[in-house]
């Protein structure tokens, strides 16, 4: 029986590009919002689901984080990394120099600046809830009309791709998290992903903290932070280290962490994407 994958949809877009990568045979589900598609996991009304976590221009996907920091009981269980290229796609017809408004999603329209400023600098930008959906918009709007989106986006929605990889920077890449009841096994080359918080702010706590993997040499991927919600100045730091969470000296550095801040959670172990560190 294929897998039931869940993905922020609607088809046509990156993430359900990620899920072709993924699993190609699995039945893909889209549903409009982030919170959603974890939903549907939780509450096994799919087996697994799709995420962007992090965009090599434009950084974390901050509504992923905080799902996993705060509302979420599911776990990562793999990663993947897909290049991302943009098309500009119109209503048949339409020519570069009739378009008098493009849509996108904020992500896109950002990675994709220099050329519009260059080539459809008199063009209102207008955003939309996902790639696809604008393209749905613009064929509703009509000759005066372009959008930003996949290329597949084009062919579902009968648009015509005016001009391919418009992307200001070719190194454009998202990285995309698989997200299940339970993490991956072990298998040699994982990565572990947690996150944790301080009860109050002061020098040196950090550094005591990320000390423990130093000690033991384990290599930290990342670092960054968000703000707990609680109030302003404080903040939840994530880290993406090497290693399994079974592994004997992750799992001793992992309870070292613990023992010293006031919250503690691991996202999961999973297998890392690319070459080693």
């Amino acid at each position: 029986m294929p897998k039931r994958l869940a993905y922020l949809g609607p088809a046509g877009t990156h993430t359900e590009k990620a899920c072709l990568t993924y699993d190609p045979e699995a039945t893909r589900l889209p549903f409009p919002s982030i919170e959603a598609v974890a939903a549907a996991v939780e509450s096994a009304g799919a087996d697994e689901c799709v995420l962007a976590i992090e965009n090599s221009l434009g950084g974390s996907v901050t509504d992923t984080l905080d799902l996993l920091i705060h509302d979420s009981t599911l776990f990562i269980r793999h990663e993947l990394a897909l290049p991302i290229t943009h098309s500009l796609l119109v209503k048949e017809g339409t020519q570069a120099k009739d378009v008098k408004t493009v849509f996108s999603h904020p992500q896109a329209l950002a990675q994709c600046r220099s050329y519009l400023s260059k080539h459809l600098g008199g063009a209102q930008r207008v955003a939309s809830m996902s790639t696809s959906a604008a393209v749905e918009e613009m064929l509703q709007r009509g000759p005066d009309a372009a959008a930003i989106a996949t290329e597949r986006a084009g062919h579902l929605h009968g648009a015509k791709v005016l001009v391919n990889g418009i992307e200001d920077n070719p190194n454009n890449m998202t990285r995309f998290v698989v997200m299940a009841p339970t993490d991956h096994p072990h298998t040699g080359a994982d990565k572990t992903s947690v996150c944790f918080a301080f009860t109050e702010d002061a020098p040196g706590v950090l550094h005591s903290v990320l000390g423990e993997f130093a000690r033991r040499k384990i290599n930290l991927a990342k670092i960054e932070s968000r703000p707990t919600r609680e109030s302003l100045g404080r903040y939840i730091f994530l880290v993406d280290l090497e290693g399994h969470r079974k592994d004997p000296e992750v799992q001793e550095a992992l309870k070292a962490v613990e023992s010293q801040v006031s919250m503690f959670k691991t996202f999961g172990s999973y297998p890392r994407h690319g070459p080693p560190f």
